[in-house]
């Protein structure tokens, strides 16, 4: 693989930077947008990601419309935060109501116009004024994006039926619907965002990944998803790769990244691909900035810890046995190890003597955590897929009944959101809780709070509308109340000692509070600051999680554990060694 130097790839006008949370977006974004402009080109960075730390990275105050940096003449930076954008948004929807429509109806608006899906299309929003308007193309050489819109929501925006009646007049409580309800004015703008988007000659989307199993197939699916609609003009950007193994812990890693590069989903390997090599900086300040896509900077952050001594793993376990919880989730983004941390509670649990049901949608962890009956614990796996078909179809079928071809396609798309997922997989976590009221179910990969407040709210609308598509079961009209029950139910939130995991956990953590369930234990898993590494790379790195091991411990006011990074797979007996 080439090292990913902006200068030397043919750059269209329009650059789209997206992948997982964490990945490195914004800072590759900035890095280009940075070295581009110092070769005297005319840039505009915009960055719609509620992340973001744009502020912090140029040390500038940065509004929706565009910021000159005086450092770098020909850059304008334009900072908005999607989530003001989405409240503003839901209130020009829902505004015109208040008043003529029973409550009840009222909050299930409201929250049907509170997910992620929201949050996209208010961002859309303003990637649309940046994308249509004829100043900011005479007046740029090139627009910078940091995040791109998902393929959903891009395939919403073009179907005809999403400017039909049915969004103001139907619900079927099936995910994120009602998102477009209001957007009929923009319908043409839209339209010309979506074709430059298209447009090989005018855009080019960038996706970053690390060379981690996971990330590998979020960029996947972002490149299926996109390629679908015809945003066919992609690149691969691998962030992250370790140059230099001298001692065992980074060669370890080295093996484990270069793993998953060998064994890369066959779909991205027709992508031109680059790479950037592991910098052991945040990337904050314009001298790191211009120092990313070039050179390490090895610099060590001297902050000190603000706890004398760290917990470890087994205090939580402790701490989750002495309370009696009865419904354990583990919560967090894809790729910080719920799946492992959840297992080692169960196990945990049940060597101190009760009796326990693991249950988790990683499709191959019966396989890597095949534990022995003796230790009390019963498993078993969701099949996201297969819950997600069984919920489409019994949504579709009801709608069938009622609704004309045209509406149908928007249902069926509106069915492709994550939080159709989600709610599938919640039905069938539900009925496994209700089977389970002997012992101690642990969960991998909960529910967001939207999503349960969205059932919540349907729930009460359907109650007063009398509408019964997409009927929300018993085993989750009784579960909810459970999970609301801070003596029975706990959260645990997993994340990295980094930047973006640690943002996307707390919005995790407002999103339970608004839904009204507990959390008081955050996990911060594979630390390196944990561990003894003598590679100036990693060393450096890990004196860089300290702030963030530092702010974890501010927000859960000191009801944190960290675990060091391991190489190998844990399984089995030797979940019990990430306790101490």
């Amino acid at each position: 693989m080439n090292k990913f130097t902006p200068n030397e790839i043919e750059l269209t006008k329009y650059l789209f930077f997206t992948g997982k949370g964490g990945v490195g977006k914004t800072s590759t974004a900035c890095a280009t947008a940075m070295i581009l402009a110092d070769q005297g080109k005319r840039i505009m960075l915009v960055s719609t990601d509620p992340a973001s730390n744009l502020q912090d990275v140029f040390n500038t105050n940065l509004n929706n419309k565009g910021v000159r940096i005086n450092e770098v003449p020909n850059l304008v930076v334009a900072n908005f935060n999607p989530e003001d954008a989405a409240r503003e948004y839901k209130e020009s929807v829902v505004g015109p109501y208040r008043g003529k429509l029973p409550e009840v109806v009222i909050k299930n608006m409201e929250e049907q116009l509170s997910g992620s899906c929201t949050v996209e299309i208010a961002a859309f929003n303003e990637f649309s004024n940046f994308i249509t308007d004829e100043k900011v193309q005479k007046e740029f050489d090139h627009v910078i994006f940091d995040t791109a819109p998902t393929g959903h929501t891009l395939r919403m925006l073009q179907l005809p039926s999403a400017w039909s009646n049915f969004i103001s007049e139907s619900t079927h409580g099936a995910s994120c619907l009602g998102q477009l309800a209001g957007l009929e004015s923009r319908k043409e703008v839209y339209k010309n965002a979506v074709k430059t988007l298209a447009d090989k000659s005018m855009t080019t989307l960038i996706l970053i990944s690390r060379p981690e199993v996971a990330p590998l197939k979020e960029a996947e699916r972002a490149s299926k998803e996109l390629q679908d609609i015809g945003v066919n003009n992609q690149i691969l950007v691998i962030n992250g790769v370790l140059k230099n193994a001298d001692d065992d812990l980074s060669i370890d890693i080295s093996n484990k990244q270069q793993k998953s590069l060998k064994d890369m989903p066959e779909y991205l390997r027709g992508l031109e691909t680059f790479e950037i090599p592991l910098r052991p900086y945040n990337i904050t300040g314009l001298e790191n900035l211009r120092a990313f896509l070039k050179e390490d900077n090895i610099k060590y952050n001297d902050e000190k810890l603000t706890v004398s001594e760290i917990p470890k793993l087994k205090t939580v376990v402790d701490d989750l046995y002495n309370s009696n919880k009865k419904v354990i989730f583990t919560m967090g983004k894809g790729g910080v190890g719920k799946t492992t941390i959840a297992a080692t509670i169960a196990l945990g649990l049940a060597d101190r003597g009760k009796k326990v049901h693991l249950t988790t949608t990683d499709p191959a962890a019966h396989l890597k955590f095949v534990l022995d009956e003796n230790y009390g614990i019963t498993l078993s796996s969701i099949d996201e897929k297969k819950e997600l078909e069984k919920y489409k179809e019994e949504v579709l079928s009801k709608a069938r009944e009622t609704m004309s071809e045209q509406d149908i396609e928007y249902v069926e798309e509106d069915l492709r959101s994550p939080c159709t997922q989600e709610i599938a997989v919640f039905r069938a976590f539900a009925e496994i809780v209700e089977r389970s009221e002997n012992e101690v179910v642990v969960i991998d990969t909960a529910p967001t709070g939207h999503t349960l407040l969205l059932l919540d709210s349907t729930q009460s609308y359907h109650k007063e509308i009398q509408r019964s598509q997409g009927d929300i079961p018993e085993s989750v009209k009784k579960l909810l109340p459970k999970l609301r029950n801070a003596d029975e139910t706990e959260v645990i939130i997993v994340t990295l000692a980094e930047t973006t995991p640690v943002y996307e956990a707390m919005r995790l953590e407002e999103d339970l509070k608004r839904a009204g369930i507990n959390s008081k234990w955050w996990v911060i898993n594979s630390s390196l600051y944990a561990t003894n590494t003598t590679n100036n790379i990693l060393r450096a790195k890990a004196s860089n999680e300290v702030v963030w091991i530092n702010k974890v411990n501010e927000i859960s006011n000191g009801s944190f554990a960290l675990i060091e990074w391991k190489s190998e797979e844990i399984k089995g007996e030797k979940l019990l060694d990430l306790l101490n």
